[in-house]
Parts: C-alpha cells; structure tokens; sequence
C-alpha cells in the first residue's frame, strides 16, 4: 500500500454514490460505483446463486435502505465506504484471531497459512468480505463486499474497504442487508450465500486428533484409551504421515497394512474415521494421481503456460485448478476408491493453497487458472487465490455424495471463502496453547456464526506448545459447548490426549464430554435450525437483549442457541491456584429468572440429584449454564452418559426417554423444540423426521402438563418433564 493513503475513509475524498441502487429482495439492496456501473459485474461465488435484481430500490417505506455505500478513487486505489452511526458495533469478519467486537480493527482479506497467528496478524485462512452492524436501538445491517480479490477491511471509521483493481475491471458492489434484528439480518445473509447442510450427528461428537497416530497400533491404543476410560468420543482422525510419502489417496504399506482393517475394527467400536487430503500433488512419474492430472491438465498454470510447481510437504507438487467444474468432478471422482476404504469424512488442509517457498507462503499472484464462467473466467491466481480452498471442499464433497450417495457428507476445511459454509465445517486452525488463544475460541466461533459459518471450534488446548493441565481442562469444557469439538496437537509436543495430563485434567474432560453427549439432542436441534434458517448454534450475549450496551462486547460467555447461557471462566489461576471464576452478567429478563442447571446432575442412578439453582457446577473448570425462563431444554439424562452417538441412537431408539428440563416463567409455562432423524442419511428430506415444539405447564399441585405440536413423519421419543 502506497504511503500515505488514507485509509479512515472521510480525509480527502472525493465521494460518489450510486443515484439508483438496486433491490435485490425486502431490504437487501445493491449499491454500485457510478463510474464502473455501465460494465458487468464480475460473478461472486459466496452466493449460492446469482440474485436476482428487482429494480430500483425503494426510496421511501419500510425496505428502503438506511445504511449507503459510496465509492472513491485515491492514489490508485479502490475505496469503498458504508457510514455508521454513533453507537453502531460491528462483527463479522469471518476468521480472525482477537475481541468479538471488530471496531477499530483493519484486516486484509486473503487466505494465509498463519501458522501460530495471533490477534496482530493481518489475515489467517479464511476470507468473509462481510460486516454485521448492530446499531443502539438494536436495528441491524449487514455490508457484503461482493469481491474474491485481496481486500483490506478498516473499522476505525465506519465501514471501509480498499482494494486495487485492474482496467477494465469494475469496482465490487456493495450489497446491505437492513433488519430489524442482527437475526433477521442472519437469515436474509443465508439466503444469499446458502445454508449449512445438516450435517451426520456423529460429527457432533468428539473428535480426536494429533498430529500424528502412527502407525496403526498407536490408533488402536488412542482408541482403547477413549474406551477403557469411558470417555465419550466419535472420531479418530489421521494427519498426513498416514500417507505413502505424502502422497494424498494413498497409505502407508508399512505404517498401515491394511486401513480396511483398522477402519472396520473402529468402527465396530463405534468411532468414525477421517483422513487428511491435501491440494498439493507429489511431482512423480509413478504417482498415478499426478500422472492421471497431468494427462486431463488439470493444473494450475503458470503465466508462460507450464504447470505451477510448488514444495509441500511431499517435496515439489502441482496443484489442481479447482475453479474448473471438470477439474473437480475428476477432484471428486478420486474419492471413490480411497472411500471404500471406510473412510467417513475427509480434512482439506493447507488448501490457502499453502506454498512454503511462495511469496506470502502460497504461489504467485499472476499463476494462472482457467476458470469457468461462474467463477469469473480464466484469470489470475490473485482473482482466484480466495476461493481456491473453497473450490477445493466443493469438490471433495462431491466426491464424497458420488462415492456414498446415501450418506451425508462431512468435510472440513482450513481455507474458506464467505458462502463455504455449504461444502464444509472448518476450524480455527493452528493455533497455541494459551489462555489468550482460549478466550479467541469464543470469539472466533461467535464470529464465524455471525459471518454464516455455524460449523466451527478451535483445536482444544491450542495446536502449538505445550498444555497446562488447568488450561487445557478449562478449554475442554468451553470447546465442549461449541458447535466442532475437536483436540488436535503439533507432533513436536507432548501428548495431550484427556487422560495425559494427569487425573484433575482427566475427570473435567470426562465431564465436559458427558456434558456435551447428554445435551446432544439440544444441540442436534440447534443444528437442524442453522441448516433450515442460517442462524449460528452459538450466539453472542448481545443477541438476549440487543439494546444492552454492555453485552456489545461480551465475549467470555455465549448463548448455546437462545435459552442457554454459558458461563465461562477464561483467565489462568492465581499464584495461590485459586480459580478466578465465571464473570459476566446475565442478560436482563423480565419474565422470570435465569436459573443454573447442570446435565450430569439429572441422571438416574444413585448418584442423580436435583438441578437447582443452588447447585454448584459438577466441576470447578467447568462453565456455568443457565436457562432461559420461561425456556425448556431437552436433556439425554437416562443412565450413563453414551460414550458415542451410535450408542445414543440405539439408546433412544430403544425406548430411553428425554428429560424436558424446564425454567418456568411467571406465567408457570416452558417451552422447546426438538428435532429428530435417522442421525445420517437423507430420508429426513422425505418427511422422515420429527419436529415437535413442546408446551410444558406447571399446574397448581406441582405437576407438569406437556402437550407437543409435531412436524414430521417420525415418532418422537419418550420424554419425562422436570423443573429446574
């Protein structure tokens, strides 16, 4: 950036703003620079499809725009500004390390492989050309920079971007969502840039990784560790060392002899199963992969026309152009031999794409692809560099539904472009062990739920370093309540597996686990609503009472979709151990009272007791939940916590009821809703399923009515009502 430009928006500037702006839908409005407006806007693939322009916006009435944008050109560069009122907090961003609340932040927009990042670094994996405003009164727009180029974002002084452009290319538009409340703004975001597919239920279970089990007895000996132990866990996961000299679709003949065994054996052990794919090809005449990719040229290009090479981890590779639909249908098609494996999810790392002798640690900017049509055309590594990762998990989850039609897919994904929350889950990638990085696991997940991403979580206990055991059992169980639960380590440190930092860290781990694995119907309805609506399982404080100027910044705790309000303590012990303890404060109601309840206290047996409000948490280094009055929570209380959610569903199936806990507001009513299916497959599409939103009443001799309105063609499950 040349010195001297300005990036604070009002110093200088020559403003000019759009004399027709265009709708696009009830409050959803396109803003244009009037000096590139005669030329056809590039394609953006954040949405799912192109919207469609209704005319002219409103200028008057209840969908006209509020918020406008306005265009600049200063010392070559792009300027692209949106004011914002006195009072007005911004979120979004996508991925970005640091507070909840974005103002007063710059970032630049172009996916990095940020190994060890922290709240200073300008830009990670991810791109969300997107900001949330929330204003005083609680009224919300959001601004989506319609642009896959590097882009640097400034919240100092309302809403900026700035960018360089090529000749002939016009300036992006400008596209803001007016509503009512930042949810609504949410869900008008979501129908633009298309919804998370529901994903299988197992991959809201635990999932365990390292950087690497190798070979295969040690993946049996994680394993038996899980179930000896009676941990509850769903997936193992294999890093890169499973693979013949890095070679992706292959395996280890002598570290792994037979993967088919192994996956068969876990399986019968009731874990699921994901292996790492990497973009990046090992250059080798016998490496059939490469070879078959050479021969259909389905690489990146340099600019004289030669495939890119790049060194990765295998030493030099090529690179596939996944901006071609051939390209990744051939991507796709390579997944049907490695999935008859048993296979059950693929993890797309280093796809920014990651080059470790490249300019910025990827290929150069003027790489060429040979895009197609609705992704710009063939162009630049720079027009495309954005959505590469994004491409990359569109094509590995095609490949997944072509090899195993009748199974929903689950992929994740470190690099992502806005709208990539259709193709994959991701992760806040390679973080560090320490109690900074812990708090930004919350702010991140909340974050990426306010940028339609409602699929994330950190690596539990940080990825780089070593883990103390209060840290690490303090991240387990705030990383338990997020919507990806994973613990994943660098091979250069220590193990950090539950049960290998000593018995305290081990029993609040245990608990955090069970914690999550009796609250999975709650959180498995709260998935369902983020497919069908696009609102995030974790939502900020803010969200129970948006005119509460004190919960703008509140990124400790976090609601677990509405009703329940979790507690965190994220600061490190006192010289003397002492806890700090949960701080914060509860958002203000007027129906009743928030009550704490744990989990693990409802189960039957002779160890249950009553949830009251009294109760201390099961465990110190766990979070506080409190619920919502006049909200009820659906709770899998019955014996002991299932130690995987294949156990859950035959539990369920066989008859073991619900537990509706409910905080009865000062009316003596709790409502909820709980979905239900097969936990896999599609046959939820054809009707097979159940929705019920249940009524509880509190009558007069102390027992409690339920009456349920159901959707669906299922049978809902038994359920037994409670009082908190």
């Amino acid at each position: 950036m040349k010195s001297g430009t300005n990036l604070d928006a009002n110093v200088g500037m020559i403003w000019r703003t759009d004399p027709s702006p265009t709708s696009l839908g009830e409050g959803i409005t396109r803003f244009r620079d009037p000096a590139s407006k005669h030329l056809p806007l590039r394609p953006f693939p954040a949405y799912e499809k192109p919207p469609t322009p209704l005319g002219p916006a409103p200028r008057t009435g209840k969908f006209a725009p509020i918020a406008k944008a306005k265009f600049a050109l200063q010392d070559g560069w792009h300027i692209l500004h949106v004011p914002i009122d006195q009072g007005t907090s911004l979120y979004g961003t996508g991925e970005q390390a640091g507070p909840l609340l974005r103002n007063g932040i710059t970032k630049t927009l172009w996916n990095t492989d940020a190994f060890d990042y922290n709240d200073k670094s300008p830009s990670i994996y991810q791109s969300h050309p997107w900001v949330l405003a929330v204003r005083k009164d609680g009224t919300a727009f959001g601004v989506i920079i319609e642009t896959t180029a590097r882009v640097t974002i400034n919240l100092k002084q309302g809403i900026t971007a700035m960018l360089k452009m090529r000749r002939g290319i016009p300036t992006p538009a400008i596209t803001i969502i007016e509503g009512e409340t930042p949810q609504r703004v949410l869900q008008a975001l979501a129908s633009l840039t298309g919804r998370m597919p529901l994903p299988p239920l197992w991959a809201l279970g635990y999932h365990q990784c390292r950087w690497s089990y190798e070979p295969d007895s040690q993946v049996r000996e994680i394993a038996k560790g899980f179930r000896d132990r009676d941990i509850p866990c769903d997936v193992i996961w294999l890093d890169i060392d499973y693979m013949n000299g890095f070679r992706c679709f292959t395996f280890d003949e002598t570290k792994f002899p037979s993967p088919e065994k192994l996956f068969s054996d876990l399986h019968d052990d009731n874990f699921k199963v994901i292996c790492m794919i990497d973009p990046g090809l090992k250059v080798d005449p016998d490496y059939s992969v490469y070879v078959a990719g050479k021969k259909g040229d389905h690489y990146v290009k340099t600019r004289t026309g030669e495939i890119f090479i790049g060194e990765v981890w295998p030493g030099d590779c090529a690179f596939p152009d996944f901006t071609q639909a051939r390209t990744r249908e051939w991507w796709a098609s390579l997944y049907a031999e490695f999935i008859q494996t048993g296979i059950d999810g693929v993890w797309n790392d280093m796809n920014e794409p990651a080059v470790f002798k490249g300019v910025q640690k990827s290929m150069p900017a003027h790489n060429r692809h040979n895009a197609d049509t609705d992704l710009g055309g063939p162009g630049d590594h720079e027009d495309s560099h954005n959505i590469y990762g994004m491409q990359m998990a569109r094509g590995t989850r095609e490949g997944i539904l072509d090899a195993r039609p009748d199974v929903r897919p689950f992929v994740l994904t470190r690099a992502n472009f806005l709208g990539g929350q259709r193709y994959a889950a991701m992760w806040t990638g390679d973080n560090r062990a320490s109690w900074d990085h812990l708090k930004w696991s919350i702010s991140m997940a909340l974050n990426m739920g306010l940028s339609a991403q409602p699929f994330a979580g950190p690596d539990i206990g940080g990825f780089v370093g070593e883990s103390e055991p209060v840290m690490f059992a303090r991240w387990m169980g705030i990383g338990a309540l997020l919507p990806f639960a994973r613990g994943h380590k660098i091979k250069e440190a220590k193990m950090s597996e539950p049960w290998m930092l000593g018995p305290a860290c081990e029993r609040t781990c245990k608990l955090a686990l069970e914690r999550r694995y009796r609250l999975l119907p709650h959180l498995y309805s709260l998935f369902r609503e983020a497919s069908a609506t696009g609102l995030p399982v974790v939502r900020p404080a803010f969200f129970a009472d948006l005119k509460n100027p004190r919960l703008r910044s509140e990124d400790a705790n976090f609601l677990l979709g509405d009703d329940i309000f979790v507690r965190c303590d994220v600061l490190p012990p006192h010289k003397d151990g002492t806890r700090v303890g949960p701080r914060g404060e509860l958002p203000k109601v007027t129906n009743g009272e928030w009550k704490k309840f744990d989990p693990l206290a409802l189960a039957s047996g002779a160890n249950a007791r009553p949830a009251t409000n009294s109760d201390n948490t099961t465990d110190a280094d766990l979070p506080e939940l409190w619920l919502r009055p006049g909200a009820a929570v659906a709770i899998f209380a019955s014996g002991k916590p299932p130690q995987s959610t294949k156990e859950f569903l035959a539990r369920r199936a066989a008859g073991e009821p619900l537990t509706l806990l409910a905080n009865f507001d000062n009316a003596g009513k709790a409502t909820c809703t709980v979905y239900q299916d097969a936990g896999d497959g599609f046959d939820f599409e054809r009707d097979q399923y159940a929705l019920a939103t249940y009524t509880l009443t509190k009558q007069a001799n102390g027992s409690i009515s339920v009456v349920a309105v159901q959707q669906g063609a299922q049978q809902t499950d038994a359920v037994q009502p409670q009082s908190v």
